[in-house]
């Protein structure tokens, strides 16, 4: 690894914790540097594992000592999401994701069109339309499995249901999210050091990236809260859904 490529690493690191910390989404800078830094796929995968898991746990931590994470509410989720993340991890090892990578660009351009039309997205608590054990039950096995089968668009996702099937309001929701990324991020992280598919010291470069990334994001979502959301979360998503659908027009050309 040489000092430039070393710089670069550090500097998605703080870029993606920066990203990841306020509304997901760092993967779209962290994956493609590692891809150019010449590690194949599979150790990719998981050296990227290894470093946002930091990131996050960073911002969960902060979160949390701002009194934005009720832990009675997401016990549960992150119980389902750990065991459905290792499934879903160990499961893309064994079969294709073509098909979920054709469907997601769709549901996430859904998700980014109703934030954009609605102009009051997240700034307040809305009635929960499921219980949290049901919430936690039914997120925690379909993003868990998701998040460690395929991936992009985890963190849109799980806020997009904690807003409009749990009720919370955007900085909570965040909150909430963050939490969950972090237990599917572990599972798949054990199944990734268990099958050797991790460069550890790639991984410590952008792990100290990441924690400072993390801090300036998670402190810029504890002081600004909905409004500041609202916008990163809208930039990623559509940054997302670009990515995905180019992937799709030049594997395909």
């Amino acid at each position: 690894m040489t000092p430039i490529t070393a710089v670069m690493l550090f500097g998605a690191g703080l870029s993606a914790g920066f990203i990841d910390s306020i509304a997901g989404g760092g993967g779209l800078i962290s994956l493609p540097t590692l891809l150019w830094a010449g590690l194949p796929p599979h150790l990719a995968l998981g050296t990227n594992k290894m470093q946002s898991t930091w990131g996050t746990l960073l911002a969960v931590r902060r979160y949390a000592q701002a009194g934005l994470v009720q832990w009675s509410q997401v016990r549960l989720a992150v119980v389902v999401t750990f065991g459905f993340a290792m499934l879903g991890t160990y499961a893309v090892t064994q079969v294709s994701n073509e098909w979920l990578r054709k469907v997601v660009p769709w549901l996430l351009l859904g998700i980014a069109a109703y934030a954009l039309l609605s102009p009051r997205f997240g700034q307040q608590s809305v009635r929960a339309r499921l219980s949290p054990t049901v919430f936690a039950c039914l997120g925690g096995c379909i993003l868990g499995f998701y998040d460690g089968f395929f991936g992009p668009g985890t963190g849109s996702f799980w806020t997009m249901a904690c807003l409009t099937l749990l009720g919370l309001e955007l900085t909570r929701a965040t909150a909430y999210t963050k939490v969950v990324n972090l237990t599917s991020n572990v599972a798949s992280l054990l199944v990734f050091i268990f099958a050797e598919r991790i460069r550890y010291d790639i991984a410590a470069v952008m792990i100290a990236g990441q924690l400072i990334g993390a801090r300036l994001g998670s402190g810029l979502v504890i002081r600004h809260g909905a409004p500041l959301i609202r916008v990163v979360f809208l930039m990623v998503v559509f940054a997302l859904v670009s990515k995905l659908l180019w992937d799709q027009w030049t594997s395909g050309s």
